[in-house]
């Protein structure tokens, strides 16, 4: 019987191990911290051997398989050992998709990626294809392919999950943009993890197809440097792109389809902003991409509601509208949460700086903002930005931030958490970070 290690006891490890059970593997399950208590119930139920608070080396070092956490990095010395020792190493995605007979519609990019998932995913389910939604969201792949069986599978993949992903196929790929991003985990150099992401496209044949934003600089020069075999398709806000794919031109997006042009009126799409724009062309060509057809893909892009942390109206006090775009963990996101809300912005930014140039920031930040509270354990790399442009003030809590925001809004301003930043220095996760946000203004609307 083989022997599978799963290092990290999550979302992604718990369903590794469910199916690595399911298909005769002898599982082991290590984690470093604490298992919660509701992964723990599923281990135990299942009869899963597991440790926690720490790794035993030997047991792990004698698997003949990992798949390690997305979470874990490459660099961590257990990984590291396990490489010298020549046992592979898998992301949850690559070791499931062995276990499954699917078409994968897969969508990455350092902004975007989740609408996008959750959009193209919703198309699918409406027009009753049998799809599951998985990788970077909701419930775990692995787990999936253990208990359901989908035809489809819409998957979000972080750059983490591409980096450990070697055989895995996509049927249609998706690569939103690419902005500094998680500099910290590629040794703060972008072609790195410009190459994470192009991961996507790896193994494509030509009857596939690969789905790009024709305007993002980084995109195309990386494209330059490659060479494709499958079909593919840009999008564009701007301009119409050189080789068809679809765009934006007075308020319908125009969609070149078997060398004609098809408007489709923007006016009922609850989504805003340029941003979402974007979001809105990739889930269509994905969803034209499997036989949707226009009329369905637009019934269901008409009903699509914004995501929670997502540049989220949380509500309006006193004559202030409070945002909550706690999903905006890198400054590229800042911008296109900025460029969406009117002027009058106190601007909440702040949390485990990742390597971030906040000076593509600048222009926005002098038109619209009017103060910056930063919320963080280590603030120096905001005053170091935006001293010298606006006032900053130093919180280290969501009441303290709460508590500021209200003291330097006025009637008709905005106060936008988006913080540029991950979470981990004061709160568990974005999500912690932006439900306590939203609660603390449903309880000043109290």
């Amino acid at each position: 019987m083989s022997k599978l290690v799963i290092l990290g006891a999550a979302e992604s490890g718990i369903g590794a191990a469910v199916l690595g059970k399911k298909m005769g593997y002898d599982v082991f399950v290590s984690d470093y911290g604490k298992i919660k208590d509701s992964y723990r119930q599923v281990l135990d139920s299942r009869g899963l051997c597991y440790e926690q608070g720490g790794h035993s080396e030997d047991r792990i070092l004698d698997a003949d398989i990992i798949v390690k956490s997305p979470g874990i990095r490459n660099d961590a010395p257990i990984v590291a050992k396990a490489v010298a020792k020549g046992i592979p190493i898998q992301s949850e995605i690559e070791f499931a998709s062995k276990y499954a007979s699917a078409k994968y519609i897969c969508i990455t990019g350092s902004n975007g990626k989740t609408t996008t998932t959750e959009l193209t995913y919703k198309i699918l389910r409406d027009a009753g294809y049998n799809v599951g939604l998985g990788g970077n969201i909701g419930k775990s792949f692995a787990l999936q392919v253990a208990e359901d069986s989908f035809d489809y599978y819409v998957l979000e993949l972080s750059s983490f999950q591409l980096d450990n992903m070697y055989d895995f196929r996509a049927d249609v790929a998706v690569l939103m943009n690419i902005t500094p991003d998680h500099l910290d985990r590629y040794d703060y150099k972008m072609e790195n993890y410009a190459d994470s992401k192009f991961r996507i496209t790896q193994n494509q044949k030509p009857g596939d197809a690969f789905i790009y934003y024709a305007e993002d600089p980084v995109t195309i020069e990386q494209m330059a440097k490659r060479t494709f075999s499958q079909k593919l398709l840009p999008f564009s806000l701007d301009a119409k792109p050189a080789s068809g794919a679809h765009y934006f031109q007075g308020g319908n997006l125009v969609v070149s389809c078997q060398g004609a042009d098809t408007e489709v009126s923007a006016k009922d799409f609850k989504l805003m902003g340029r941003h979402n724009r974007c979001n809105i062309m990739a889930a269509t060509l994905a969803a034209m991409q499997v036989g949707i057809p226009l009329d369905k893909i637009k019934q269901s892009i008409d009903s699509f509601m914004p995501l929670e942390h997502r540049v989220e109206p949380c509500g309006v006090v006193d004559g202030v509208s409070w945002i909550n775009d706690s999903k905006g963990t890198n400054v590229d996101s800042v911008w296109y949460a900025l460029d969406t809300v009117g002027d009058g912005v106190v601007l909440i930014l702040g949390g485990v700086d990742k390597g971030n140039d906040y000076s593509q920031l600048y222009q926005l930040v002098k038109k619209k903002v009017k103060a910056i509270v930063a919320m963080g354990v280590d603030n120096a790399p905001i005053h170091k930005a935006f001293d010298d442009m606006i006032k900053v003030v130093d919180v280290r809590s969501m009441a303290e931030c709460i508590q500021v925001c209200r003291s330097l809004a006025v009637p008709g301003d905005t106060v936008l958490l988006s913080p540029a930043c991950a979470s981990f220095d004061l709160f568990s996760c974005y999500e912690d970070r932006g439900d306590q946000f939203r609660a603390a203004v449903k309880a000043m609307m109290a």
